[in-house]
């Protein structure tokens, strides 16, 4: 099941890279959508780093504009089912089967605006509308943690499998560890905050 999504995303994608190349704009895979440098889905730069061109990888990361594209996109690759919305998950879970952000999506320093909860076989996956990306980016310095990131979302892989399974995605893996070195071949780009980093390379 996994190859068929793999196989049915890669299409899309090589379907958007040729629209891409003739000056199209937006395209969608599966009902996700990818922002193409230079159109309007893109928005104009700003400080608050919200839609901003300088997002990286060119400004040609996935981007949701709602929980239910996010999760769609994401079970392309790995299986993310039964979406709700975190404070409701949160209600009906201990602390052994907790998601990601409960007190972080709650503290407007991150720049959360929504935070969901899908579940693959095993483990929860925290699904998280951005508006404010900078934001998010300078908690997660702060904080020392690690996201799979699109233009305006994030998600919180767990485990290696779910890990491996979203490094074809086309998401950003974001760390601000200096020390982070992924092999030759892979892409890095400069973050939003200084001393972070976004790169194609998913360390499991």
């Amino acid at each position: 099941m996994h190859v068929k999504r793999a196989l049915a995303a890669a299409a899309s994608l090589m379907a958007l890279a040729a629209t891409a190349g003739c000056g199209g704009g937006t395209s969608a895979a599966s009902g996700a959508e990818r922002a193409v440098p230079g159109s309007s889905s893109a928005g104009p730069a700003g400080a608050d780093g919200g839609g901003a061109t300088e997002q990286g990888f060119g400004g040609d990361l996935p981007e949701a504009s709602d929980m239910d594209t996010l999760s769609r996109y994401i079970d392309l690759f790995t299986s993310c089912k039964d979406v709700v919305p975190g404070a409701e998950y949160d209600a009906g879970h201990g602390a052994e089967d907790t998601a990601w952000g409960t007190q972080e999506a709650a503290d407007p320093s991150w720049g959360i605006k929504e935070r969901a909860v899908c579940k693959d076989f095993r483990h929860p996956i925290a699904l998280l509308l951005v508006s404010d990306m900078r934001k998010f980016q300078t908690a997660a310095k702060k904080n020392n943690d690690l996201f799979a990131i699109g233009r305006n979302y994030a998600v919180v892989p767990v485990g290696d499998d779910q890990i491996e399974a979203l490094s074809p995605s086309g998401l950003a893996f974001l760390t601000c560890d200096p020390d982070f070195s992924p092999p030759s071949g892979h892409r890095t780009e400069k973050a939003l905050v200084d001393g972070c980093v976004l790169s194609d390379y998913f360390p499991a």
